[in-house]
């Protein structure tokens, strides 16, 4: 939806929720030039890692730092997403990284519940001032493993978190139990080029690909400039972010990487911490 605005319902929603969804954020046409992008570009798909949720299902990821002039780097630096964080975190942003999470049909990997600041604190952010955006690519269902998230649990803070017997980094079990008693779970069902927002702190989930259908989101994920890290970690120090119009996705085209600039990584990073609590 070129021209979006986030309306003061909807950061209202995302002040008490922890999240909001902005429903056909992109059109059609951004989609599928989007969707051809990823499926076709040698650089996504030769830089797939997996993560192992508790059941040994695997979710297949690809990281990159900086949003180039891809087309997804378009999207993640395009007004109507970046006005809209700078909107939620009153401030300017900068890009901390995107990803592609792929779940394959009949099986693709569950995400255990966690909070995107249970990782990025351990990495120097010292303030939860950072936020996500995830655009579905395809159309995204509780069968297929949409989001989850804990309506309202943002409002907890930061909790701790620590590697599970798959090799993902989640939340505490006991503290989790106990928010769950008091926070309601709600599915983030979404139609392709709608986008859900939300909070660093906001916890959230999505269930293994149980279904005959991909299921293909792309994060884009952002720092306030105020809240550059404190240490040196696998994703950056505030870089200044180039927006560009919201009509520049369709200007590009299927437009692909070039393999540098994005600075893609071949695996995750857990926390130092987080993986010395383990041993």
């Amino acid at each position: 939806m070129a021209g979006f605005a986030v309306s003061a319902g909807q950061r209202a929603d995302y002040e008490r929720d922890g999240f909001f969804i902005a429903r056909a954020l992109f059109d059609a046409e951004e989609v599928d030039i989007l969707k051809s992008a990823l499926e076709n570009d040698p650089n996504i798909q030769q830089n797939f890692f997996t993560r192992t949720d508790n059941e040994g299902g695997a979710t297949k990821l690809v990281s990159w730092n900086h949003p180039g002039d891809s087309v997804y780097g378009l999207v993640a630096r395009c007004r109507r997403v970046v006005d809209t964080m700078e909107t939620l975190l009153d401030g300017e942003v900068y890009h901390y990284h995107s990803k592609l999470s792929a779940k394959e049909p009949g099986g693709g990997g569950s995400w255990e519940w966690h909070q995107d600041y249970g990782y990025w604190y351990h990495n120097g952010c010292l303030q939860p001032l950072m936020a996500s955006v995830m655009v579905a690519i395809d159309r995204a269902t509780p069968e297929n493993g949409c989001l989850k998230m804990l309506k309202g649990s943002h409002a907890a803070g930061r909790i701790d978190h620590n590697l599970t017997d798959g090799d993902q980094v989640c939340a505490d079990p006991e503290r989790l139990a106990q928010l769950e008693a008091i926070f309601e779970t709600v599915d983030c069902a979404l139609e392709p080029g709608d986008a859900v927002f939300f909070h660093c702190n906001t916890l959230h989930r999505s269930d293994q690909n149980r279904s005959a259908h991909r299921r293909y989101g792309l994060l884009c994920h952002y720092n306030a400039a105020r809240n550059n890290p404190v240490i040196e970690h696998n994703h950056p120090f505030y870089t200044k972010l180039d927006k560009v119009p919201d009509d520049a996705i369709k200007r590009a085209g299927m437009r692909l990487s070039d393999g540098i600039a994005e600075d893609f990584k071949s695996r995750a990073v857990n926390p130092p911490e987080i993986e010395t609590r383990a041993k």
